[in-house]
């Protein structure tokens, strides 16, 4: 089972946030509801790096039963969709839904794309650039935080 960046993004939203282990418990039982699929490591940690490259998902920390655990969690760019015989994964699963503390989780978008911001300067590449500036209004929309210095860092390098 290959799961696009979106579908990604659809079912750790339906938990709120899945540790990275939890994410491919979920995607392995909705492979194997799909006909004995099953989920190819590599293909799932492509994607999986390819969805936080482009803010599908984010990365972040939070306390959980009293243990600070890395979730991810549907990001600015996502469409949240959920793969195809994945609807019943929250009933096999034993994961309650989790609740995030949207600035604390702005925070963490921030400081992610604050670091891709300099990782594309001194890449000093444009294409990523542009991209990242396009991504800047999804993130202030998606969470209570403003990037006009990032982008003007952004808008800077182009020129």
């Amino acid at each position: 089972m290959d799961a696009t960046a979106d579908e990604l993004a659809g079912v750790v939203d339906l938990f709120g946030g899945l540790t990275r282990a939890e994410l491919e418990r979920a995607l392995s039982e909705a492979a194997f509801r799909a006909d004995g699929q099953s989920v190819d490591e590599a293909a799932l940690e492509t994607a999986i790096e390819d969805a936080l490259e482009s803010f599908a998902l984010v990365r972040h920390e939070q306390t959980i039963d009293g243990e600070r655990r890395s979730l991810l969690v549907a990001g600015p760019t996502a469409f949240p969709s959920v793969p195809d015989h994945a609807e019943d994964v929250p009933h096999i699963l034993d994961v309650d839904r989790r609740r995030l503390d949207r600035e604390a989780l702005g925070e963490t978008a921030r400081e992610q794309f604050t670091d891709a911001v300099g990782a594309a300067e001194a890449a000093e590449d444009e294409d990523r650039i542009r991209h990242l500036i396009d991504v800047s209004y999804d993130v202030e929309a998606w969470a209570p935080v403003e990037l006009a210095a990032e982008r003007e860092r952004l808008e800077a390098a182009l020129e």
